[in-house]
């Protein structure tokens, strides 16, 4: 369903088991920065009143979600750490279109997004089979049920405002893509990394 290219070999659990906090911290921040992006896609495309309202809700929900993964470092007697940088969605992010119509431009920020979603989907798939601790399999398993949602958000949105712009070849693109740059990644203890 969603699409990857590359999977994520299944050994990156026992990486993420080593230090626990350093997952959920990272987990944390993506939350975050995933209802940010929300916010900057009101901000950017106001004009789309059915929009705005999916990313005002996305919004609340992914910092729910921050909420929900700070509540577990909190219960193991932990404490949120600071912010990385995610280089993985970095890279990602560059291969948004800059200079295009506007429409083009949106259509690229909606598949950055659900492309992050589905990346982070497979991930909570991994983590919900694999990690060792049974509290955190069951937590993952739900939140993968929200990231697929999330991406299939994203991309009904795409469709939606793509005018003339062949969204499933530019899906595609941007699969291709990802599968370049996710390869150098799967050794570190965060969600993408």
């Amino acid at each position: 369903m969603l699409g990857l290219k590359l999977p994520t070999d299944p050994r990156w659990v026992g990486i993420v088991d080593k230090d626990i906090s350093e997952i959920l911290t990272d987990h944390a921040y993506c939350e975050q920065k995933a209802a940010t992006n929300a916010i900057n896609l009101i901000i950017k495309f106001p004009e789309y009143p059915d929009l705005v309202d999916a990313m005002l809700e996305l919004a609340r929900e992914e910092l729910e979600h921050f909420r929900m993964v700070h509540k577990k470092i909190v219960e193991r007697g932990l404490v949120l750490g600071f912010e990385r940088r995610d280089e993985y969605v970095n890279e990602i992010y560059d291969f948004i279109r800059k200079g295009h119509a506007r429409n083009i431009v949106m259509v690229d920020r909606l598949l950055f997004a659900a492309l992050i979603e589905a990346r982070s989907c497979e991930r909570f798939r991994i983590l919900s089979e694999n990690i060792s601790d049974p509290d955190l399999r069951t937590f993952y398993h739900e939140l993968m049920i929200s990231e697929a949602q999330h991406y299939t958000l994203f991309i009904g949105f795409a469709r939606r405002y793509a005018g003339s712009e062949d969204v499933d070849k530019r899906w595609n693109e941007f699969l291709e893509f990802e599968s370049g740059v996710i390869q150098k990644y799967g050794s570190y203890q965060t969600i993408h990394g």
